[in-house]
């Protein structure tokens, strides 16, 4: 019996419920358990603490860490970094000079935050440097990650056989398989969109990561009003109505966090694609464009609208017409 006890994770849904992006299903869960040890304490805090940012509640959070955990203090930089007129550089230079430093390593959360600011700055080694020997799923995930944003995915298949062996039929485990699947394309986008659905039945609700995977999934089978489906509602299921899911979970998604950049940029994209008028596609870019300037879409966007605007203005008629 003792042996049992010790086996149950008292985090499972808590974990599960962060993983699919359904944070605030995260916080419920978190509130309702009461830990058996310290270390357990710890976990729930730290997942607690960040389905708050990953909400953009930062006040909640830099209120409680003040009197929290030190293990937990490395969310603070996490929460600077994230924050609106963040001064990003000194931030990573800081970062930077912690990592050199060396003491805060033995400290995964640290090793998160850290990992997670090299990853929005397009640092992936620096990422996976900070990543490699880990042996946390949620972290040798995140490296599977970085591997994909580096277009590496023969190394991203050897870390998935890494998650496969430690837990073949883990969410982080499905998870990262549907990544690998969507990029590689072929046969395995059907294998992802597939994966995210069965996540989507046996835990609910999707939120806006494995949503945006599953509506990827299935604009690159071309069915575009099933990813807007994905990306609103994220949840019911039907293979009979495969164009009308996709739009009903990106619906449910968007209701739960309406100004993530992912799904805005989902949704701008599926509208354009199942004959939804013009105007539905550009209210979503234009949101997505407004509330995100540093996104690297809405980076890459403003430079080309820049650049047409330059080149269109060398063939200006010189004589009025």
């Amino acid at each position: 019996m003792a042996r049992q006890q010790q086996d149950v994770d008292e985090l499972f849904d808590v974990k599960n419920a962060f993983y699919i992006g359904n944070y605030q299903q995260a916080i419920n869960e978190a509130q309702n358990v009461t830990p058996s040890t310290p270390l357990v304490a710890l976990q729930r805090d730290a997942f607690l603490y960040r389905s708050y940012i990953a909400q953009g509640n930062f006040r909640i959070v830099m209120q409680e860490l003040k009197t929290a955990d030190p293990m937990l203090q490395p969310l603070k930089t996490l929460v600077d970094y994230l924050s609106p007129g963040a001064n990003k550089p000194v931030i990573v230079a800081d970062i930077d000079a912690r990592v050199a430093k060396g003491t805060e390593l033995i400290n995964d959360i640290f090793l998160l935050v850290a990992a997670t600011i090299y990853y929005h700055e397009d640092n992936y080694e620096a990422a996976l440097k900070i990543l490699h020997g880990s042996e946390s799923l949620e972290l040798r995930s995140f490296t599977l990650q970085c591997l994909l944003a580096m277009n590496r995915p023969d190394l991203a298949k050897k870390q998935l056989k890494l998650l496969q062996d430690i837990e073949d039929d883990g969410t982080l485990t499905q998870l990262a398989q549907a990544w690998l699947n969507l990029t590689q394309g072929g046969p395995g986008v059907q294998d992802a969109h597939y994966s995210i659905m069965e996540l989507s039945e046996k835990l609910g609700a999707l939120g806006a990561g494995p949503a945006a995977v599953g509506a990827a999934a299935a604009a690159s089978r071309g069915m575009w009003e099933e990813a807007e489906q994905m990306l609103r509602e994220a949840g019911t299921f039907e293979f009979s109505c495969m164009w009308e899911e996709a739009e009903q979970m990106l619906r449910e998604a968007q209701a739960r966090n309406p100004h993530q950049p992912e799904l805005l940029l989902g949704l701008a994209i599926t509208a354009a694609h199942s004959g939804k008028p013009a105007e539905v596609s550009s209210r979503y870019l234009a949101q997505l464009l407004d509330s995100h300037p540093d996104h690297p879409f809405s980076k890459d966007y403003n430079a080309k609208t820049n650049e047409f605007k330059r080149l269109a203005a060398q063939y200006q008629p010189s004589v009025p017409t």
